[in-house]
C-alpha cells in the first residue's frame, strides 16, 4: 500500500520558520508549529517528519522571499525531502482576506501546494545564483553612481553653478567641478563628500566590470557570450545579463515563453464580449527585461557593421552571425514600421525587445544543440 504524501508549507523569516503540515490528501486542518531558523531546531524537526511519515514522501514548499534559495539547500541536506520555492506573484489570494498571520500563510501554503494551486519556480546551481548575484549588483552600483551624479548636478543648480559649455561628465566637466568653490564651509564639505562618494561608486563598478570580464572567459560562459556578443548592442555586460538571468534556455520551450518569463508580453483583460489589451506584464525577471530594452534601442539605426562589432564577431560561427545580421534586418525594419503608423517610440522600443527576445532564444538554443551533438 502506497504510504500518503506528507504536504508542508513554510512561511519564512529571517529569525523563525512558521510551518504547516498536513499527511495525506483528505486532512483538512493542518498542524501549525514555529520553529527556529537555525541548522539545530530545523535539524530535529525534520527527522521528527521522517519518523512520522514512515517511509512515505514529505514535500516542502515556501514563496521566494528574504532565505532566498538557500533554505532550500539546507533542508534537503538535512534528510530525504523535497523542498520547492514557488512564485509569491502567482499565489492565489482571497479578496475577502483581512487577517494575515504566519501561521494563516503557512496553512495556505500547504494546501494549495497539495491541490496543485502553486506555480514553482526554477532554481538555479550555487554556481549560477553567484554569477547573477555578482552581475546584479554590478547594475546596483551602476544606478547608485547614476543617482550620485544626478545629486550633484541639482546641487549644483541650486546653487546657481550651471554648466554650459558640452556634456556633462566629460573630461571637461570633470576638471570644471574641481574648480567649483563655496563661500560657506558647509556647502564645501557637503560638495566634497558628494564627488567622493561618486568617485567611491565609480571604482566599486569598475571592479566589478573587471570581475565580470573573468566571468565570461570561463568555460560554462564562453560560448554563449561569444554567440550573444554578435548580436548588435550586446556587449559584455549584456550578454552576461541576459545568460546569468535566463540561467537555463532548455526550460523555455517556446520563444514567447521566455518572451513571458522577461515580463515583455502585452497583459490581457477579456470578460464576455470585451477584450482589452494592457501594457507588457513586467513579471519575471526586471534585469533581462532593462537589458533587452536598452539593446532594442540600438535597432532604430542602419544595420551596419561597424569596427566593434566587427572585433566581437572574429572567431565566432558562421550561424550565430548569420542569426545576428537577421535580427538586425528584422528589427530596423519592425522599429520604424510601428514608428511610420504613429505608435510612439517607446512602444515601438518594447516591440522590437520583445522580437529580440525570440532572436536570443533561437541563438542560445542553437548553441546548445550544438554543444550536446559535440559531446
Amino acid at each position: 500500500m502506497t504510504k500518503p504524501i506528507t504536504w508542508v508549507g513554510i512561511d519564512d523569516d529571517k529569525k523563525n520558520l512558521t510551518v504547516a503540515v498536513v499527511r495525506g490528501s483528505k486532512d483538512r486542518d493542518p498542524e501549525t508549529r514555529r520553529i527556529p531558523n537555525e541548522d539545530g531546531a530545523m535539524q530535529w524537526w525534520v527527522r521528527k517528519l521522517v519518523r512520522a511519515a514512515d517511509g512515505g514522501e514529505i514535500r516542502m514548499c515556501y514563496e521566494a522571499g528574504p532565505n532566498g534559495f538557500a533554505l532550500m539547500r539546507r533542508l534537503e541536506a538535512m534528510g530525504p525531502v523535497v523542498v520547492e520555492v514557488m512564485a509569491p506573484s502567482l499565489t492565489p489570494r482571497r479578496s475577502d482576506q483581512r487577517v494575515k498571520t504566519d501561521p494563516i500563510d503557512a496553512r495556505k501554503l500547504a494546501l494549495l501546494y497539495r491541490a496543485g494551486e502553486l506555480e514553482r519556480i526554477a532554481v538555479p546551481n550555487e554556481e549560477a545564483e553567484a554569477a547573477r548575484d555578482l552581475v546584479r549588483t554590478y547594475h546596483r552600483v551602476g544606478i547608485e553612481a547614476t543617482r550620485k551624479r544626478h545629486h550633484i548636478l541639482k546641487f549644483l543648480i541650486r546653487r546657481g553653478r550651471i554648466y554650459r559649455e558640452g556634456s556633462h561628465w566629460t573630461q571637461k566637466h570633470r576638471a570644471w567641478l574641481q574648480t567649483q568653490c563655496f563661500d560657506s564651509w558647509k556647502d564645501t564639505v557637503a560638495f566634497d563628500e558628494l564627488r567622493t562618494g561618486l568617485l567611491e561608486l565609480e571604482s566599486r563598478r569598475a571592479r566589478l566590470a573587471r570581475a565580470m570580464e573573468q566571468l565570461a572567459q570561463e568555460d560554462g560562459y564562453a560560448l554563449e557570450m561569444g554567440i550573444l556578443r554578435c548580436f548588435r548592442g550586446i556587449d559584455t555586460a549584456m550578454a552576461l545579463t541576459l545568460i546569468t538571468e535566463i540561467f537555463d534556455i532548455e526550460r523555455f520551450v517556446h520563444p514567447r515563453t521566455l518572451m513571458s518569463y522577461v515580463g515583455l508580453t502585452p497583459g490581457l483583460y477579456q470578460s464576455a464580449d470585451r477584450e482589452t489589451r494592457t501594457g507588457i506584464t513586467k513579471t519575471g525577471s526586471r534585469y533581462a527585461r532593462w537589458a533587452l530594452g536598452q539593446v532594442a534601442m540600438k535597432y532604430r539605426h542602419q544595420p551596419t557593421v561597424g569596427l566593434t562589432l566587427r572585433r566581437r564577431r572574429e572567431g565566432q560561427p558562421a550561424w550565430a552571425i548569420e542569426i545576428a545580421d537577421r535580427a538586425a534586418q528584422r528589427l530596423h525594419r519592425r522599429y520604424w514600421s510601428l514608428v511610420m503608423r504613429g505608435l510612439p517610440a517607446g512602444k515601438a522600443r518594447m516591440a522590437v525587445a520583445r522580437e529580440l527576445t525570440a532572436f536570443v532564444w533561437e541563438a542560445l538554443t542553437e548553441a546548445r544543440h550544438r554543444r550536446s551533438r559535440a559531446a
